[in-house]
């Protein structure tokens, strides 16, 4: 049995002309959906958020990131590798140093809209 507010819906809710089964066809693959789940749980730690902000101001290096963000070395580096994996930041190899940025413009956009969003609620 369908729940009452299925039942009552016939297909013109609102007045849109736009059926529920052409909104389906269009949805992103299961892939790619996993994803920006993936880079929203990767948004999900405050660390992590600091950590971006930092490398959105910036590249740094591990021993700046830890002075900044007031942690060991090896807690920041475990961040960034796993943001690494999510291709949110990338890193550079001078000498014995590396230096870590965000990826690109994209995960910057997202990370200064959402910070915006938040700053105007």
């Amino acid at each position: 049995m369908k729940p009452a507010a299925i039942e009552e819906c016939d297909n013109t809710c609102n007045g849109s002309e736009v059926s529920p089964e052409n909104i389906r066809l269009t949805l992103p693959e299961r892939a790619t959906t996993d994803k920006m789940a993936e880079l929203f749980k990767a948004l999900g730690d405050p660390t992590r958020v600091r950590l971006i902000y930092a490398l959105s101001r910036q590249e740094l290096c591990v021993h700046d990131l830890s002075a900044i963000l007031d942690m060991g070395q090896s807690a920041v580096s475990h961040q960034l590798r796993y943001l690494r994996n999510l291709r949110i930041v990338k890193r550079r190899k001078e000498g014995k140093t590396v230096f870590y940025s965000l990826n690109d413009a994209h995960v910057e956009q997202i990370f200064l809209q959402t910070h915006e969003h938040i700053r105007h609620e």
